[in-house]
C-alpha cells in the first residue's frame, strides 16, 4: 500500500494555505522588474520594520551561532511590564499562526470540535482538520461575526471558539462589550481565542481593554502578533496571553527554541518603538482614507475596514464572475493583491493598505483593468 494512504484521512483532505505572491516569483513568471512590482496581498507594513528593530538584529548577528532563549526571558518580562500581567500568563510563538496551532494540538482531537465564522482566517479550519476535530462555521452576517450565532452553535464536543477582531480577510469589528458579553456566556471548558493580530490599527474610539478579561475569565485566550504594525512579518514572532495552566498546556506542545534569536530581539525592541507604531498607524489612516475614495470614484463597492487592508468587490460583467481575471490582470501590470475566493467570497479581491505612491499605482492600474 502506498505510505502516503496510512495519512490519515483528514490530514489527506487538508487542501494547503496559499500565501500571498512574492514579489520574486511573478517577476520569474513574468518576466517583470522587481523594482516596478508593488505588493499588496499580505497586509505587510509599507515602512518595513522599526529602525530599532533593524538594528538590534544587527547586534544580534553575532550570536546567532548559538541557541536562541527557548523560554524567550527577555520578550517575556518585557510584555509582562506593558500587559501588567505575569510572565507565567505569556507564551511566545513563531508568529501569532503558531499560537493558533499550539491551542488546537492542546485542545482538539478526533471527536471534538470548534467554532469559527465564516469568511474568518483560514488558519481556524486548518488547525482544526489537522488535529481531526471537526469544524463548525457559522455563517458572517454582513461579512463579520455573527457572535449570537456562534454561541448558539457551541456543542458539548466543542473545546475551542476562534474569533479574528478585526476580522481578515473582510476587516470587520466587533465592540469590545459585544465580545465581552461572548465571554460571559461562552462554556467555561471552551478556549475562547481572540485573535488580535490587527489590533494596533483600531481607531481610538473603537479600541477596548482586552487583556483586562483575562482575570475573569480563565477560558479566555488572547493572541497577538510582531508582523503587521511592527513589520517583523518576516522573522515571525508573535504571542498569547492567557491563564497559568492554559499557559502551562501550550508549552508542552510548544517546540523548543521556536522563535529564532534574531526574531526575539527584534520583538523586544519594536515593542518599545512607539514612534514607528505611531507613525505607521497615521500612514494607514491616511491610506485608507485614499483608497476608499478612489475606490468609490470607480463605482466599487468594498468592506469597511478596521485593519490594514481593504476588500472590494469586483463588479461582474454580463452576469459572470470576473475578480479572478482582474487578479491576473492586475499581476501582469506589476501589482499583486490577494483573491479571496477560498474565505467564500468569490466576487472580492482584497488589497493590502500601501504607501502613498503604491495606493495610486494601484488605483491607477485598478482603473485601467476594469477598462479592459
Amino acid at each position: 500500500m502506498d505510505l502516503c494512504e496510512q495519512s490519515p484521512s483528514y490530514i489527506r483532505a487538508i487542501a494547503p494555505y496559499q500565501p500571498g505572491k512574492p514579489i520574486s516569483e511573478l517577476a520569474r513568471e513574468l518576466g517583470l522588474d522587481e523594482k516596478k512590482i508593488i505588493k499588496l496581498a499580505s497586509n505587510e507594513n509599507p515602512l518595513g520594520a522599526s529602525p530599532r528593530a533593524k538594528a538590534a538584529i544587527k547586534k544580534g548577528l553575532a550570536e546567532i551561532g548559538r541557541y536562541p532563549d527557548g523560554n524567550a526571558f527577555d520578550l517575556k518580562a518585557a510584555l509582562a511590564r506593558r500587559f501588567g500581567l505575569p510572565q507565567e500568563c505569556i507564551v511566545v510563538g513563531n508568529g501569532s499562526n503558531e499560537l493558533l496551532e499550539l491551542v488546537a494540538a492542546a485542545f482538539l482531537a478526533p471527536g471534538r470540535a470548534a467554532v469559527y465564522s465564516q469568511h474568518a482566517f483560514a488558519v481556524y479550519p486548518l488547525a482544526t482538520q489537522a488535529r481531526g476535530a471537526r469544524g463548525i462555521e457559522v455563517l458572517a452576517k454582513n461579512y463579520g461575526h455573527d457572535l449570537e450565532a456562534m454561541l448558539a452553535a457551541i456543542t458539548p464536543d466543542t473545546r475551542v471558539v476562534f474569533i479574528a477582531n478585526p476580522n481578515n480577510p473582510t476587516g470587520t469589528f466587533v465592540p469590545g462589550k459585544e465580545l465581552e458579553d461572548f465571554l460571559a456566556r461562552a462554556p467555561r471548558e471552551v478556549a475562547v481565542v481572540l485573535d488580535e493580530a490587527y489590533t494596533e490599527y483600531l481607531p481610538p474610539e473603537c479600541r477596548y481593554d482586552s487583556v483586562a478579561w483575562l482575570k475573569k475569565f480563565p477560558s479566555f485566550v488572547l493572541t497577538r502578533t510582531f508582523s503587521k504594525v511592527y513589520g517583523l512579518a518576516g522573522l515571525r514572532v508573535g504571542f498569547g496571553l492567557m491563564h497559568p495552566d492554559v499557559a502551562d498546556l501550550l508549552n508542552r506542545v510548544r517546540q523548543p527554541f521556536n522563535v529564532n534569536s534574531l526574531a526575539l530581539a527584534a520583538a523586544l525592541a519594536a515593542l518599545g518603538d512607539a514612534k514607528f507604531v505611531a507613525k505607521s498607524y497615521k500612514m494607514n489612516r491616511v491610506g485608507m482614507t485614499r483608497l476608499e475614495r478612489g475606490l468609490r470614484l470607480l463605482g466599487i463597492e468594498y468592506i469597511p475596514s478596521c485593519a490594514n487592508f481593504l476588500s472590494f468587490c469586483v463588479p461582474q460583467r454580463n452576469g459572470q464572475p470576473r475578480a479572478g481575471a482582474v487578479y491576473e490582470k492586475l499581476l501582469r501590470r506589476g501589482v499583486i493583491v490577494r483573491p479571496v475566493a477560498a474565505y467564500g467570497m468569490p466576487d472580492h479581491l482584497r488589497v493590502t493598505i500601501g504607501t502613498p505612491k503604491e495606493n495610486e499605482k494601484f488605483l491607477k492600474t485598478l482603473r485601467a483593468t476594469l477598462d479592459d
